[in-house]
Formats: C-alpha cells, structure tokens, sequence
C-alpha cells in the first residue's frame, strides 16, 4: 500500500505516490494558466485545476502500474489564500478564483480594523490574505451578494473546493488554511462572526473547519482523503518540524519561513504572523510563526523572463559565481512591495550602488543574496518575538537546487542549511498527515525515521563580513519605500 498526495501550487498541480519510507514512487504534474487581466491582478480558472488534479491522479497511478485501490489514503496540500467562489447547485465557478498575489483589494485593506485582525486571526492586514477578496468579488459581480445572502454560494480556499469536487459535495476546510483568510479566531478555531460583520460576508458561505488530519469523505471507493493542510504548513510537517523551535524555509516563487512555537499561539510584535501549524484529531493545535518573503525565486525569474539576462534559472548559479561578491550593489525584488516583516506594499524594486563596473554577474549575484537576506530578516525577527535562536535551517523548494544560493544563506544567516533527501516537502508533509490519520504510520517517531538530509552548509563569512552585509541591505531597503502613493 501507499499514500498519495495532491499538491495544488500556485503554477501547478501535481499528483505525487509515496511509500512507507516516505521514498517518491510516481509523480505527475500539469501547469495552469495564469491570468492577469490588469496591473496587480491575477486569476487562475478554478475548473481547469479541477481537471487538472483529476488527469495527475490518472497518470500518476498508470505510470506506476497502480491502481486506486493501492492506495491507503490521500492527503491534499494547496497554494493558500486563493479564493473560489462556486453555486451549490451546480458545482460552478461563479468568478475566476483571486489567487494569494492578487493586489486589487489594497483600498479595502487601508480601511480595517487593523487591532482588531490582530487580536483575532494572528494575522497583518494584507491584501495576501482571503477575506478581501471574497469582500470584492461580493461587491464587484453583479447579483453575487444577493445570492450568497440566500445561501446560492460557497467560498473555500483551494482545498475546499477540490475536497468539494472529489467528494461529491462536502463543504469541509482544514484549520491550517482558515487561519489564512482573515475569518478564523486563532483562539477558538471556529469564524469569527465580528470579523464577519466587519468584512460584511455571510457565514452560510463558508465551509466547516476541521483538523488537518481526519476522514474527510472518500475520493475513489474505499480510498479516504484524510488530510488537508496548507502548502507551508505541510512543508513544515514534512521537514519533520516537529519540536518548539524547528524551522524550515521554502524557496519558491516566494519564500515562506515557519517556526514551530508549541500549543500555544506567540503573538508577533515584529511584523511576523502567528498561523496553525497543523491538527490532529481532537488533540491540541500546533502554532508557528510565519514569514512570508513576497519575491524569492521570482527575482532569478525577473532576470531570465524580463531583463533576458539569464537562458534558464539554473544559469543563475554559473553566473554569479563568476564575481566573488557583489562589489557593492544591492538588488531589492521588492515588485509588489515588500511583506514581512516589512509590510510595505508602498516598496518597489530597486537595484542600487551600481557603477560602469558592474556587470550581470554582479547583479545576478546580488538576486541571491536578496533572498537570503530577506530570510535573515524572517529570522531576527522571529528570535525577538519567540525569545529562541535559531540554531539550523531546514531548506526546501526550487531555489535550494542552487548551491551558491544555499551556500550565500548559512553565510548570511551565521547557522547551518540542511536540505534533505526528499526534496518534496510539501507533497510528503501531505502525504505524512494522511498516512497518520489513517494508521499507515503509527508516530511522529516513524517520520522523524524518514528525514535524511542530502547535503549541509555551514557559514564561512566572518562576523565583520555579515554585518557590513546587512547594513548595506536596510540601507537598499530603505530606498525601495514611498515609491507608490
């Protein structure tokens, strides 16, 4: 027998087969669209995910010579945030889903009730989060309110809506993914009907919280999905994360650093949010604390796709290896402001400190160095609200394929970068809470077993070198700010 794991990213969808090991035995993955139908907007079609998801499970299976009777359960990890609107009756989109980078809704933000978000969900208010945009789309499509008030529609973050789809119906949610929309009291785990008021949005559309690891119906006859847990908190549960203290970051598209804080919620006085870890059944929740880092890997993106000064993302590495530092500049991939533990969405990029010296090379490396030291800011500020050092990162995501990359963040951080053997965190983590749940392993012990490490990073700059380091970035930072009115 084994565990399946759908994860639904922000680019794309993937179905992914692991066995007792916790060893990758098929995967399959299909792109879909992105949408940007004006500055600051983007979309996905929440219909072509869905057939996308279901056309990963076939491919998968058939490439492994399996069938869905081989498997013992499915847990499902998603791109978090992103909002689908659906009818009840027809299983529907009602709109294009607002996915997590969407900006539109930053004159609704201005207008909150800050305090009072904080006090209740753990979370800044940010246009990231979900409760916005499910307020736009009330407001801007037509008849779409009326019908929400009488009951017509249903709002759920990605997971909801495949949960919906693979089981004919349920309206179910996880605790790691309603603490991501601004709705949910981090106390009670349930709505807030306060902050529901304040974003005027009916609490008949919204799905039934439950724990991350628990039967929410079955997807195939007597296969269970059995976990629904956001990207970044399953990256977290599948780094085996498990202990107050334990942090992981992923490097995507954007970076997200979570820390394990324990049972119960450290609030956050320097710009960090407090979010579910992940839940068990009954049993206490886990808190962590997060920041999410808006561009990581995006700025090797923005080299390659829009300035053409890269053929692949890979080439990166080789060309900033070239230069053995940045001479001086500093590059801030702030292109759609900066979130923690900054929150200025009024930031935009810059590249700064540039002379005719300077070549690609010099600004290539300076796009590596920025995601470290927007980690390394993730960092103190968690060791001031948490009162713990960090001691190692555990890395995962696209971007720890680049050694010089990884190499540049132990250096900057001053502590050692571990990244493991299987690269697929978030997938595995999904995969670990379904397999839980349903008995295929039996403790956390059996998946602390699992974690191997694939290679480690200890820091080589001096202190003198990481400080000069870090007095230039907040100068860089500094300039990037004010730029949007």
């Amino acid at each position: 027998m084994y565990v399946g794991a759908i994860d639904q990213g922000t680019t794309s969808t993937r179905f992914m087969i692991f066995d007792r090991s916790g060893a990758e035995i098929a995967r399959h993955q299909l792109e879909h669209r992105q949408i940007f139908p004006a500055a600051g907007w983007v979309e996905h079609d929440a219909t072509e995910i869905w057939e996308n998801t279901l056309k990963t499970i076939d491919v998968a299976l058939g490439g492994a010579g399996l069938g869905p009777s081989d498997l013992a359960a499915i847990g499902i990890t998603n791109q978090r945030e992103t909002v689908v609107l659906w009818d009840k009756d027809s299983g529907r989109p009602v709109a294009p889903a607002i996915v997590w980078q969407d900006t539109r809704t930053e004159h609704l933000v201005r207008d909150l009730d800050a305090a009072l978000i904080r006090s209740r969900t753990g979370l800044t208010p940010a246009t990231y989060f979900s409760a916005t945009k499910v307020r736009w789309l009330l407001d801007n499509v037509d008849g779409l309110r009326a019908r929400a008030e009488r009951g017509e529609i249903r709002f759920g973050t990605v997971d909801s809506w495949l949960i919906w789809n693979l089981t004919g119906g349920r309206h179910l949610t996880d605790v790691t993914n309603a603490s991501r929309t601004m709705l949910m009291n981090l106390e009670t785990l349930d709505w807030d009907d306060e902050l529901l008021r304040h974003f005027v949005i009916p609490r008949v559309m919204l799905p039934e919280i439950r724990s991350s690891g628990e039967i929410y119906g079955e997807a195939f006859p007597g296969v269970p999905i059995a976990a629904a847990i956001g990207d970044q908190q399953a990256a977290l549960f599948g780094q085996t994360c498990f202990a107050p203290g334990d942090a992981k970051c992923t490097y995507g598209t954007g970076g997200f650093l979570l820390m394990n804080t324990g049972t119960e919620p450290v609030r956050s006085n320097h710009g960090l949010i407090t979010t579910v870890a992940y839940r068990f059944g009954e049993q206490k929740p886990v808190y962590a604390l997060e920041g999410s880092i808006a561009a990581a890997g995006a700025a090797v993106q923005w080299l390659r796709d829009q300035l053409g000064v890269l053929d692949s993302a890979s080439d990166s590495e080789t060309l900033a290896g070239q230069v053995e530092d940045t001479a001086g500049v500093s590059f801030v991939p702030a292109f759609s402001g900066l979130f923690a533990p900054y929150w200025r969405p009024d930031a935009r990029g810059a590249i700064v400190g540039l002379s005719r010296f300077h070549t690609a090379a010099h600004i290539t490396r300076a796009a590596l160095e920025a995601i470290c030291y927007q980690t390394r800011d993730v960092v103190e500020a968690m060791a001031q609200d948490s009162g713990t050092t960090l001691e190692s990162l555990r890395v995962d995501g696209g971007v720890t394929a680049n050694a010089l990359c990884m190499q540049l963040q132990a250096d900057i951080l001053g502590v050692p970068v571990s990244r493991p053997a299987v690269a697929e965190t978030t997938a595995l983590g999904a995969a670990y809470a379904a397999g839980l749940a349903v008995g295929f392993w039996t403790s956390l012990d059996d998946l602390r077993a699992n974690w191997h490490q694939d290679r480690r990073w200890q820091p080589g700059w001096t202190a003198e070198r990481r400080a000069d380091g870090v007095t230039r970035w907040r100068a860089a930072i500094d300039r990037t700010l004010d730029w949007i009115s």
